[in-house]
């Protein structure tokens, strides 16, 4: 499927600004996606805790890719309606301690293992030139958005 820039990307995420984390989709499928981004290096990081970020806000790049892929599939978009939430993190592995360091490019890939009607479930690895620095599962929810 075609790859997908920053501003393409605005129409499947609820986030604004600098708290859209993700540069690009680089390529995707029924079963996967992969994303990539540089915003791990950007000192105006806003998951930044100081001078740090800490490899945990790698969750949140890999729950950033989930739901641009639920919406890729699904054709929902935050627009829609509908409003994601991680359920459950599993089986979750850090292979730094902190995301800045990385040099390059992140790379998140994301599989789905499992769909209904409003719940998934993936595996997630989030990488920096080969070398995984988080991996895990995730359950991702859909509820109406209020209003």
């Amino acid at each position: 499927m075609p790859a997908l820039t920053k501003d393409e990307l605005a129409s499947l995420l609820p986030h604004a600004g600098a708290m859209r984390l993700l540069d690009r989709v680089e390529s995707w499928d029924a079963s996967t996606i992969r994303c990539g981004t540089e915003s791990h290096r950007d000192p105006a990081n806003p998951l930044r805790r100081g001078a740090k970020l800490d490899v945990v806000a790698g969750l949140e790049y890999a729950a950033q890719a989930m739901g641009v892929h639920v919406g890729l599939l699904d054709g929902q978009s935050p627009a829609g309606g509908s409003i994601g939430y991680v359920g459950g993190l599993r089986d979750v592995t850090f292979g730094t301690d902190r995301l800045d360091d990385c040099p390059g490019a992140l790379t998140i890939d994301a599989t789905r293992l499992f769909a209904d009607n409003r719940s998934f479930m993936y595996r997630f690895a989030v990488s920096c030139h080969g070398r995984e620095v988080l991996t895990g599962r995730a359950s991702i929810f859909l509820t109406q958005a209020p209003g």
